[in-house]
């Protein structure tokens, strides 16, 4: 049985269609991912299956209930880490792990109270008021208080952005700690290095399915051949380099450029670097890498709008 179905989902606010007919199931004990950028309609898609907005087409089902119907029952199950998840500063880590222990209802929380923070590694900082907390601190003890009534269902909206790389990898281990205990996670990010420690990715974009499967799968579905260049000017390297027959694109990734190919790499990567000294443009390293999401998800995208 899936923890959540969805089925031609559509949501629009005004004349802005925020999901376009999203079709999808999460499988219980699955570690999911929603990709895409803002506006890709991931938000809006949590919020449906937590309860907090109505579909206005389509069906629903989160742990085999009507979240919007049945909400009420469906909070008892399901905890919600939003974008502005409301910590009280003055409230020191106990204090407000107990607050949202008394909003679920849950009685004997003192023992789960303990293991959340010895897993969160805050247990030295219980007393610290939640305003003195770094940011990443804030977002282990939000994820904490999402967890106190033990839900077999966490809902994630971009929980690690603004948060540092150290904070990001500590965070991804304690998901993977609830994910071994049978927890099913949802998670919206833009960020694709993290899609990749998803079981299953959905790649969103303007509330439309561009794909979905695991990350692998995804990225062996991708037949172009990659080069990874980076040159002195990025820039004029890459509007040399679109205008190669062998291109299917050229996309810039910070400092670094990625041509997918038609042909194999290694073959054109002579072709390549011609190019490019035929423009006066300076190579520093050309060589072939394997395929990202974001190659992907690029990819997709062109396709789409083709």
């Amino acid at each position: 049985m899936n923890a959540i179905q969805l089925e031609e989902v559509v949501k629009k606010f005004a004349t802005t269609t925020a999901v376009a007919g999203l079709s999808l199931s999460v499988g219980r004990g699955e570690m999911f991912g929603l990709i895409g950028p803002d506006g890709a309609g991931k938000t809006t898609t949590i919020r449906m299956i937590c309860g907090l907005l109505h579909a206005d087409r389509g069906r629903i089902r989160t742990l085999d209930l009507d979240p919007v119907r049945q909400h009420a029952q469906l909070t008892k199950s399901v905890g919600y880490l939003s974008q502005r998840f409301s910590l009280y500063g003055d409230l020191s880590i106990d204090e407000n792990l107990a607050f949202f222990a008394e909003i679920h209802g849950v009685a004997d929380y003192r023992a789960r109270r303990d293991r959340l923070l010895d897993l969160t590694q805050l247990t030295r900082f219980r007393d610290r008021l939640a305003d003195q907390l770094s940011g990443g601190m804030k977002q282990k003890l939000a994820l904490a208080c999402t967890l106190i009534h033990e839900p077999a269902l966490i809902l994630l909206d971009e929980p690690t952005t603004g948060v540092d790389p150290v904070s990001r990898r500590e965070f991804w281990k304690l998901l993977s700690e609830f994910l071994s205990q049978g927890i099913t996670i949802v998670m919206a990010t833009p960020y694709l290095d993290e899609a990749e420690r998803c079981t299953r990715v959905a790649l969103l974009h303007e509330g439309g399915l561009l794909a979905l499967d695991t990350p692998e799968a995804l990225r062996a579905s991708l037949h172009d051949s990659i080069v990874e260049i980076i040159a002195d000017d990025h820039r004029t390297a890459r509007d040399a380099l679109e205008r190669l027959p062998d291109a299917s694109g050229v996309e810039l990734f910070g400092e670094r450029l990625h041509v997918r190919l038609k042909s194999n790499a290694a073959a054109a990567q002579e072709r390549l670097a011609q190019t490019l000294a035929s423009a006066g443009i300076r190579v520093e390293s050309i060589r072939p890498v394997a395929a990202s999401l974001e190659d992907v998800f690029i990819a997709r995208l062109g396709g789409e709008r083709a």
